[in-house]
């Protein structure tokens, strides 16, 4: 069993790479091509999960190598950094990080282990407890400056793929730009981040019909931009999308590369396509002020948040009633 063992081990050091295969999981996972003692081997490396132990993680921050700042606005940081202990010249940046400074509660809840919860909310409920909850969250100190930072041309300037001219459009203006969530490098974990310059807007819930010419410039624009700035990607390899619930509400859309790992951002239940709103809006009866406010929408949330301890619990437990009302 001993010797099964060491000649296992001692296989991995005779591995001659040929040509690496495919990488996946937002570039966590390669498969590589190459031999050893002149026979085909396929080598699949995976990034290990961190270890949980406080010990450990502490030391993270202080034993960083190669620490470059992708971005700063608000209280919002992205960092890309080497953890290994390579020499100087040989480093490797194998860590995305972000920064919240200071934190807020809603944060600490986000990024909290949590249960999650299925729930449906029908036009009156969207009317009576969820939209009143949306204005709180848009009226909340400092939640969207780092938006309208962008939106103003005040931060991100320079990372700017597309915008129409500033201010002219009126409501129809918006922008294109990185997601914090990308390494600016890994094509295949592309995610860039639409926004619109209008404030009346929150989320797709306030899409009408008469927004569908608008969508549908805004979707081509983003496609068109992309492939220009990113050439080696083509239009029919990304896929637009937007949240319900949204972290934050400005309206915003998602642009991603189509092989990004499809975690819980991207999930039924989370993740909403584009080209789904626009065509339902499309075969909506009703003129052009019908819209996605008169839908009963399923999606789900964590038992941390306040859409759930506030609003569906209540309604669950019967604290609050509500009358049988008609799907739509």
């Amino acid at each position: 069993m001993a010797d099964d063992k060491a000649r296992a081990e001692a296989l991995l050091p005779h591995f001659k790479l040929e040509r690496l295969l495919k990488q996946d999981q937002a570039g966590r996972r390669a498969a590589l091509y190459g031999l050893i003692h002149s026979q085909p081997a396929i080598l699949v490396l995976e990034r290990a999960p961190f270890p949980a132990s406080a010990s450990y993680l502490s030391t993270i921050p202080t034993t960083l190598q190669s620490l470059k700042n992708l971005g700063a606005n608000e209280i919002y940081f992205w960092y890309l950094a080497c953890s290994g202990t390579a020499p100087a010249d040989e480093l490797h940046a194998d860590l995305k990080i972000n920064l919240f400074y200071p934190a807020t509660e809603k944060h600490l809840k986000k990024y909290s282990k949590q249960g999650l919860r299925v729930v449906r909310e029908t036009s009156r409920i969207y009317r009576e407890h969820i939209r009143p909850y949306l204005q709180q969250q848009r009226e909340a100190q400092g939640r969207l400056d780092w938006m309208r930072n962008i939106i103003d041309g005040k931060a991100e300037v320079k990372d700017v793929i597309y915008r129409t001219p500033k201010g002219r459009d009126s409501d129809d203006g918006f922008l294109m730009l990185p997601d914090l969530n990308w390494d600016r490098k890994t094509m295949e974990s592309l995610h860039l981040l639409g926004l619109v310059e209008r404030n009346d807007i929150w989320s797709l819930r306030d899409l009408k019909k008469k927004h569908i010419c608008w969508l549908n410039d805004m979707r081509t624009k983003f496609l068109e931009a992309t492939v220009k700035t990113y050439p080696e990607l083509e239009k029919d390899q990304l896929k637009l999308y937007m949240h319900y619930q949204p972290t934050y509400y400005h309206f915003h859309i998602h642009i991603v590369h189509v092989a990004l790992e499809a975690g819980a951002t991207q999930a039924t239940g989370k993740a909403v396509g584009l080209e789904s709103i626009i065509s339902q809006l499309e075969t909506m009866t009703g003129d052009d002020e019908a819209g996605m406010d008169s839908v009963t929408l399923t999606y789900t949330i964590g038992e941390a948040d306040d859409l759930w301890t506030h609003i569906f619990e209540p309604i669950k437990s019967g604290r609050v009633s509500l009358m049988q009302e008609q799907d739509h």
